[in-house]
């Protein structure tokens, strides 16, 4: 259910060179608290193959400091809109299990379809759209200067939401983000992630997304962006270059 690289691994503090509590600025163990929004739009292009741009919403709210609920999409463009759709619709909640000290651990889930909307389809049309459901769990270590977080998901797709027969497709990720804080406006952030289909044993498909971005706080609610990205997927017992390399843009608010 995942379209974007930036938006799957950059998924954010630094006030007076310390982290202070619900500032955004891309940390990847940042969440909003009780009674505030956080929006993170993204700008991203794939170029490679075929000249591809997508804009990515993802609006969350925190329920209380430790559960926060959201919802994400995304609008694709493909070669001067030649081809377009309305991709992912993402609902999901998060809850803070862990918060002592430096050490912080979230547990999380998400239902979602794809597309919503596409060239030629009709709304959520029966014969294209894949439905699927994630599980998964984030944990990290952060620091004023720097964070460290690993994620881990389980996730599974059919044709129909409620169907859990084996014609589906069950997938794990696995993911290490980073982000390290260089002074009062500026911070680094980098992410890895597998992800592999567990229906074939992880034999033929597969695929390594890498994430590498700078950030600048504009103030304590806002933040901007520039990542570069790649994808190498597996096929027929080979690694390749999929997708090339991509760029992107962010833009983040906590109000």
């Amino acid at each position: 259910m995942k379209k974007l690289a930036l938006t799957s691994l950059l998924a954010v503090f630094a006030v007076s060179g310390a982290h202070a509590a619900n500032v955004i600025d891309g940390n990847p163990l940042y969440r909003p608290a009780a009674g505030h929004f956080a929006s993170e739009t993204a700008i991203a292009s794939h170029s490679e193959h075929t000249d591809t741009w997508v804009l990515g919403e993802a609006l969350s709210y925190g329920v209380t400091d430790k559960l926060s609920i959201g919802v994400a999409t995304d609008f694709a463009e493909v070669d001067g809109f030649d081809a377009a759709e309305w991709g992912d619709m993402t609902f999901g909640a998060n809850l803070r299990v862990l918060d002592h000290g430096e050490w912080k651990a979230d547990v999380y889930g998400e239902y979602g379809f794809t597309p919503v909307w596409g060239d030629h389809e009709s709304f959520l049309d029966k014969d294209a759209t894949v439905y699927g459901w994630t599980v998964g769990t984030r944990a990290g270590y952060q620091t004023a200067d720097w964070t460290v977080a690993g994620h881990v998901e389980f996730a599974y797709q059919n044709t129909e939401s409620f169907n859990w027969g084996d014609e589906g497709i069950h997938t794990w990720t696995l993911g290490l983000d980073g982000q390290y804080v260089i002074d009062n406006d500026w911070n680094l952030v980098a992410g890895v992630e597998y992800t592999g289909i567990t229906d074939d044993g992880f034999k033929n498909a597969g695929k390594w997304d890498g994430v590498f971005g700078v950030n600048y706080n504009i103030d304590e609610t806002k933040y901007v962006g520039a990542y570069v990205s790649g994808e190498m997927a597996h096929r027929t017992g080979d690694w390749e270059w999929e997708d090339g390399f991509g760029f992107g843009v962010k833009f983040g608010i906590d109000f």
